[in-house]
């Protein structure tokens, strides 16, 4: 392992286990409120995943509590992992997935914060499994990483470097100067705004159960459902589905930006470039998807969409376009209509917003809309400098001039991304899956989104895939919600050689 500090890395994949665990046992009590016999399977997990946590803790006593970079990309990536693994267990413990392939694919699913699925009858599923499953997405959301640098100070180890590996895009806002104060405000943010939305669903009409899951879900921009047929369950309650599209757009915003707007700054919110790209980027297409439901669809197909029709025609329309385009964009992935139906235009659009993703510093997945900002104008700078080879024009965001490096940068993202989609849409059809369903799986696991198109539709899930497919989709969400650079250096050879 050359030069690598092995016992904190250990010692910190402990704490993540110790942690994961206690999140267990608070979904031990849902079962036993319901009389289910998968509660002693959670609690045997709980159990099971807290011995190892504190195995690995007190068996590695680190002579340095420094964490360098290269420890910090270990211990992101490895700690998911170890969720993921330990995460399985109530599955596992229960019956209630009892397949290891499928156990691992819905763990990583929640903790990626993906949201595909391989449960065909999600409502015959026990009320803790159930828990536990939004659960993970919660966990996930944020980032436990994030969670344990708040009370890493109290056991003398820095998180600095975690934090840099951890952070989700390239955003380096900074709430307070020191970082554990910063992941102290991120999760007090995140743990208000979900206690929020669940006390709105539950006036709106959901049960107290179904609120809290799909206030987890939402916030930690997931996806999963407690209902078979996800948000379109409600469809006869429609500020049910308002209120999640609002607590969408707030998920998929940078919380520095929501931070602000909790302190009465709302001017910081309207300057951002970011967020009014964000905002009315979705405003946009889902005012095209919106025309397309009304005016382009057979009278079947907009009775489905449509029923039942509480507000009339119009309003339906403008609901569920806001809602799936809100739902893609930000890569919750809930679902009101299967947007593959509407026509052929309207599954293109959906397909192209797979690879925009919400805003950097948020919960959601995907490339990110600064990204695409940076990019975009920096194209337009080749085009000046094509004309005016000798000028020295650089990019510009937020009226910042922005660092040539951090340009590169996001290129490399770009490019890496695009390839790993290509390549990683072939290598499915090699699994046996359509080049269509092949795409869209690929797409899907890699943006961290959930529905997609073709056999994998907001209809249908991957319980259908082969087992070679499911857990390659499994690395698909690992490093798409890593992004990218955290996991795939692992795989440089100049990463394990000694400085």
């Amino acid at each position: 392992m050359g030069n690598l500090n092995t016992q904190i890395i250990f010692r910190f994949l402990g704490i993540t286990a110790i942690l994961n665990g206690f999140f267990m046992f608070i979904a031990f009590p849902f079962s036993i409120y319901h009389e289910e016999a998968a509660k002693w399977g959670i609690l045997n997990a709980g159990f099971v995943t807290v011995t190892i946590g504190l195995l690995l803790y007190f068996f590695n006593k680190p002579k340095s509590t420094n964490i360098q970079k290269k420890e910090g990309y270990l211990i992101v990536t490895l700690g998911w992992l170890t969720l993921s693994i330990t995460g399985m267990l109530p599955y596992l413990f229960s019956g209630a997935i009892p397949n290891i392939t499928n156990a691992f694919f819905e763990t990583i699913s929640g903790y990626s914060t993906t949201g595909s699925s391989i449960l065909t009858n999600i409502e015959a599923m026990p009320k803790g499994i159930l828990f536990w499953r939004s659960a993970t997405h919660w966990i996930g959301g944020m980032g436990i990483i994030v969670l344990t640098i708040a009370i890493l100070p109290l056991l003398g180890i820095g998180g600095m470097q975690l934090f840099m590996a951890e952070a989700p895009g390239p955003s380096t806002d900074k709430l307070h100067p020191r970082i554990t104060d910063t992941a102290k405000r991120l999760y007090l943010i995140y743990v208000t705004l979900t206690l929020t939305q669940f006390l709105l669903l539950k006036i709106a009409g959901m049960t107290w159960f179904d609120a809290i899951n799909h206030a987890m879900a939402t916030m930690s921009t997931g996806g999963f459902s407690t209902k078979n047929s996800s948000i379109a369950f409600y469809n006869n309650l429609p500020f049910v589905q308002y209120i999640i599209i609002f607590f969408m757009l707030i998920a998929g915003t940078n919380f520095v930006l929501t931070y602000f707007a909790l302190k009465g700054k709302i001017q910081k919110v309207f300057q951002s470039e970011e967020f009014k790209y964000y905002l009315f980027g979705i405003i946009c297409i889902a005012s095209i998807i919106t025309i397309i439901i009304v005016h382009f669809q057979d009278a079947t197909l907009q009775t489905s969409i449509n029923h039942p029709m509480v507000f009339g025609k119009e309003e339906s329309a403008i609901r569920h376009a806001l809602f799936m385009v809100t739902s893609v964009v930000t890569t919750t992935g809930f679902v009101t209509a299967d947007f593959t139906m509407w026509n052929f235009f309207a599954t293109g659009i959906f397909f192209a917003l797979f690879f925009t993703g919400g805003s950097a510093g948020s919960t959601s997945g995907g490339i990110k809309v600064v990204r695409h900002i940076v990019m975009l104008k920096n194209s337009f700078l080749e085009f000046k400098k094509a004309l005016h080879p000798n000028a020295i024009i650089p990019v510009r965001y937020d009226k910042k001039a922005v660092n040539h490096n951090i340009v590169f940068n996001i290129i490399s993202f770009f490019i890496i991304y695009m390839l790993i989609f290509i390549i990683s849409s072939v290598i499915l059809t090699l699994f046996g899956l359509d080049f269509i369903s092949a795409i869209g799986a690929a797409a899907s696991s890699l943006g961290n989104i959930g529905p997609a198109i073709g056999s994998v539709s907001p209809v249908d899930n991957f319980n259908h895939l082969t087992t070679a497919a499911k857990w390659f989709c499994s690395f698909l969400m690992l490093i798409g919600r890593l992004e990218l650079f955290t996991v795939l250096i692992l795989f440089t050879p100049f990463f394990w050689r000694k400085i």
